[in-house]
């Protein structure tokens, strides 16, 4: 496992900023107001030469207890204990607050290697700042300014040796491997996750729908803050991890409202952060509430992620919560057909992110989902349906052109792209080409996956269509009259 560096501190003194910096992202959401941060964040940073793992963490507050700001300050200090160093930043513009030496102290008892720095210590504004951060007992304070890159360099030279001391240690310890790994053909089947390539999950729905509580579950740890307030998830956290068997890279997403209803400048810049994680996923499981299922803002995030092309599940949560299971079910089942025909076929699964019940059948629904979207269908095989569909119902002839579809080929997968090669391709009706892709989504068991299909002209093989009628040779004779010699 490589060196791992937590940054941790007041609110407001700079950390995402700092993340963000050494990633060489904006990875992180940052905003001037204090406590944007919640949630542990991961990252792979860069400096100089060096490779190692930071963790971007909520602002250090003195709450302990069961509130929103006690759970942050647990979830803070589990980070410390897990990191092989800490980065402490100060605000060197405040000066040291008596929350600072607070924090100092708890941070000399919970990790060996605690580095000071004191963060927007840029120009004069810095100086006694800097100078007040000797009195935490924590060593010589490096000068940084994350928002423009000053003092990388000293904090480089105080990590490179951790770094190489943790490298040395994990290089002995590290099991003899040989991994082939085969790049040629990558469509030509399934991608199977490794742990290179994991596959990638993405959890997305309304706020307060159990998306944090429910990847909790499955990462077996609280790993993710939850608790009974909507919208405690701000950034879209990704945690690698092993599911039943397979390498996974799950999204935690915030909670996506109407935006109608999103005022705050932070609500949106957390909702454009799971809209990117959707992009990233492969598949994308829509979290519903078995209280309020299906609600406008549901069906706009699955026809959403249905758009984006993504492999989609539907997982009903808090399903312990529900008396009358059968009947429910059966109502979630027939909403489902009729609200989302798009996605007609898809995976829908009860779940419930508290107990851990129902994550069996999640994980089956979510590989089963994935495989689908993965598929590929020979050409011999389309082209021979493709016949079976013209016979059975033959294309419409507007304005009298008959239309024919000649040729037929999968382009691409991930989701699965058809092209048929027809002439007149814009006066194809819409509704010939949702018969053609439910015949593939059918014949070719491809439920609920999202299928793309393109019409194009292959173009008139006559080579005298548009040129003009010449009379044969013979014919032009008989008006010119007979071929004369030339004179001698």
């Amino acid at each position: 496992m490589s060196f791992t560096l937590a940054i941790v501190g007041r609110p407001n003194v700079g950390k995402s900023t700092l993340f963000n910096r050494l990633v060489g992202r904006k990875l992180a959401l940052v905003d001037d107001q204090p406590g944007v941060t919640r949630d542990l964040r991961e990252g792979e940073a860069k400096l100089g030469h060096m490779r190692f793992t930071v963790i971007d963490s909520a602002g250090l507050e003195e709450a302990t207890d069961d509130s929103l700001q006690g759970r942050m300050r647990r979830l803070t200090e589990r980070a410390v204990e897990m990191a092989d160093a800490c980065l402490f930043l100060i605000d060197a513009r405040a000066g040291v607050l008596p929350a600072d030496e607070v924090f100092a102290d708890i941070l000399r008892r919970k990790n060996a290697h605690v580095i000071l720095a004191a963060n927007k210590a840029e120009g004069r504004a810095g100086e006694s700042g800097l100078l007040e951060a000797y009195a935490l007992g924590l060593g010589e304070p490096i000068r940084l300014s994350a928002e423009h890159g000053e003092g990388m360099t000293d904090l480089a030279q105080v990590l490179a040796p951790l770094i190489e001391e943790v490298d040395a240690r994990a290089e002995a310890d590290a099991p003899v491997t040989d991994v082939d790994v085969d790049e040629e053909g990558e469509d030509d089947g399934p991608r199977v996750p490794t742990v290179e390539r994991p596959l990638q999950i993405a959890v997305v729905g309304r706020p307060n729908a159990g998306k944090s509580t429910l990847i909790n579950k499955i990462l077996k740890d609280e790993r993710l803050l939850t608790g009974p307030e909507a919208g405690i998830t701000r950034d879209a956290i990704s945690v690698r991890t092993e599911w039943e068997g397979t390498p996974i890279r799950i999204w935690d997403t915030a909670g996506m409202r109407k935006k109608a209803r999103i005022d705050d400048k932070l609500e949106k810049l957390s909702v454009s952060d799971g809209l990117r994680a959707v992009k990233f996923a492969e598949v994308v499981v829509v979290l519903l509430d078995v209280n309020i299922p299906f609600e406008t803002q549901d069906l706009r995030i699955a026809d959403l992620a249905e758009r984006e092309g993504r492999a989609v599940v539907v997982a009903v949560n808090k399903w312990d919560l529900e008396d009358e299971k059968q009947d429910k079910l059966r109502e979630l089942k027939e909403s489902f057909e009729r609200l989302l025909p798009q996605l007609r076929g898809a995976p829908l699964v009860t779940v419930s992110g508290k107990t851990g019940r129902g994550l069996d059948r999640l994980h089956a629904a979510i590989l089963k989902a994935h495989e689908v979207w993965n598929r590929r269908v020979t050409t011999g095989q389309l082209n021979r349906w493709l016949a079976g569909m013209l016979e059975q119902h033959p294309p419409p002839a507007p304005g009298g052109r008959r239309i024919r579809m000649r040729y037929m080929t999968q382009v691409k997968a991930r989701p699965p792209g058809f092209v048929v090669m027809t002439s007149h391709p814009e006066s194809v009706p819409e509704s010939y080409s949702r018969y053609l892709v439910n015949g593939l989504r059918a014949d070719f068991d491809m439920p609920g996956t999202p299928i793309r299909l393109w019409l194009r002209d292959q173009g008139d093989k006559n080579p005298y269509k548009d040129k003009a009628r010449k009379a044969p040779p013979s014919k032009l004779r008989k008006h010119l009259g007979p071929k004369k010699r030339p004179d001698r």
